[in-house]
């Protein structure tokens, strides 16, 4: 796949098929492609803990929010926990000077990276911004805060490719001088 085939094949899964375990070679290939994103100063202030089993399980129900929102995320096999790390100096000192929070922007990045190469391997994700903090870093043995939890998984028989609802070129991008 080209990266735009597997711009359009991503999306959010919430059907995983639980019982279908994610292959090593896959898991790994998502992983390197997290390591591979760029970062500021190449520093990587993030730390991915890879959750699978019982784990895995007590993670996802960390996710689970009001009105039992990020359900589906207890039928992924894996789950992937993004937390902080320190900045390198350098990038500490841009982040300070220019007020500019770089570790969001470089996880944000890391993410994207791994979600695209768990696209091409054939398995879905998403992205989870709801969860209880406090309660995955005890799960998990973390000091710093978590940022995003990402299930892991394949995508259930019957999940369709739904389409994509973007905005329009135009109202997205500006072009200058205009034409």
């Amino acid at each position: 796949m080209n990266f735009t085939e597997i711009a359009l094949a991503r999306q959010s899964c919430r059907s995983y098929d639980s019982a279908r375990p994610v292959e090593e070679a896959a898991l790994r290939a998502v992983l390197e492609a997290a390591r591979l994103a760029p970062s500021a100063c190449n520093g990587q202030p993030y730390h991915i803990t890879v959750c699978r089993g019982e784990l895995a399980a007590q993670v996802a129900a960390a996710t689970v929010g009001p009105a039992g929102m990020n359900r589906f995320a207890a039928q992924a096999p894996v789950q992937l926990v993004l937390s902080e790390a320190p900045y390198v100096k350098t990038a500490a000192l841009g982040a300070k000077v220019k007020g500019n929070d770089y570790r969001s922007i470089d996880i944000g990045i890391a993410a994207a990276y791994l979600t695209a190469e768990a696209a091409a391997q054939g398995l879905g994700t998403c992205i989870l911004g709801w969860f209880d903090d406090a309660r995955i870093r005890s799960l998990c043995g973390l000091d710093a805060p978590v940022r995003l939890v990402i299930t892991l998984g394949y995508p259930a028989e019957g999940d369709v490719l739904r389409a994509k609802r973007r905005k329009d070129m135009e109202e997205l991008v500006t072009f200058l001088p205009a034409e």
